[in-house]
């Protein structure tokens, strides 16, 4: 494909650092090359860079990168620059206090493990000097604040083994505390996702569709707005985060217009983690690549730092 360039030999902290430094001298900055360095650097490559590029030129890499780039591909490219657990306490300070952006916050809080979370949490609390239960008590409201908040702060299992007499006890309580009543016991909806692990919930899932029928369909039924959003995210994830991350982005490109937002916030935060998976399921799902998706919906730089991201 012809956005995505031939990925830069593999060399020293210090020779990315000069190159980057040549990059930005000059009137207007060389972006390709920029582009073409940062996108085939993982995190600990990047890491040494920065610091490298810090001792040799006594200013931030990033504050250099946030004045040359423009756009989305600035977004893209800033957003990268972190390692992965950083990169997510980032996203939700913005998404919290600078630009509110709840959807992307439930995103983000309701699919990772608990491990990523315990992480994400000591972060957000050493970079802003906040705790993230203070800002989601500031920013939200009713049953969603109420998950957000046992979500974060519950300790789950991360391992496969489920009790299946747990499983039939948990999937009679979501039935008893849904479809069967008038009006909803939400309490219940959040002790079971909040609490489960995602095999434990994977298994209440396919126990209440061999018995009573889809409980994502009884989530939407149920529940509404960013509750129901995140209710959604935390058992999707449980069954198939790859599958789900997958449908996002086809969201993110489908009809009139792009949302870059997400479409730059899921395809950097998964690309060190799951987008190999992600992909697969984009073609299964959607009978055509992501690469492709990504090629027909953006362009210049941007287009070609994504593509470098996801690759062929």
């Amino acid at each position: 494909m012809s956005s995505l360039m031939v990925p830069p030999v593999l060399q020293s902290p210090r020779e990315d650092a000069t190159q980057l430094h040549r990059a930005f001298k000059g009137f207007g900055c060389d972006s390709a090359t920029v582009v073409n360095i940062l996108s085939h650097r993982d995190a600990t490559q990047r890491a040494f860079l920065q610091q490298e590029y810090k001792n040799m030129y006594h200013e931030e890499l990033t504050s250099r990168l946030s004045s040359e780039l423009s756009g989305h591909t600035k977004t893209a490219v800033l957003l990268w620059m972190h390692d992965p657990a950083g990169r997510d306490a980032t996203i939700l300070r913005q998404a919290l206090t600078v630009s509110i952006n709840l959807q992307a916050a439930t995103e983000v809080i309701c699919s990772r493990t608990p491990t990523q979370l315990q992480t994400i949490k000591q972060l957000y609390y050493s970079k802003f000097g906040s705790r993230i239960e203070y800002d989601i008590e500031l920013q939200t409201t009713g049953d969603h604040k109420k998950l957000l908040l046992a979500y974060i702060n519950t300790v789950r299992y991360e391992g496969l083994e489920t009790d299946r007499a747990m499983v039939e006890r948990d999937s009679k309580s979501l039935f008893k505390a849904g479809e069967k009543r008038l009006g909803t016991d939400e309490k219940t909806f959040i002790q079971i996702f909040s609490g489960a692990s995602r095999a434990h919930l994977a298994a209440v899932s396919a126990a209440y569709r061999n018995i009573y029928g889809s409980l994502k369909k009884a989530v939407k039924s149920e529940t509404s707005g960013k509750f129901e959003f995140g209710l959604l995210t935390i058992l999707k994830c449980a069954e198939n985060p790859a599958k789900y991350f997958a449908k996002e982005l086809y969201k993110s490109m489908k009809g009139l217009g792009t949302t870059d937002s997400t479409l730059i916030r899921i395809v950097v935060t998964r690309t060190e983690i799951d987008m190999q998976y992600i992909k697969a399921e984009y073609r299964k799902k959607f009978h055509k690549t992501l690469a492709d998706a990504i090629h027909s919906e953006t362009s210049s730089h941007y287009r070609t730092f994504l593509l470098s991201l996801v690759g062929s």
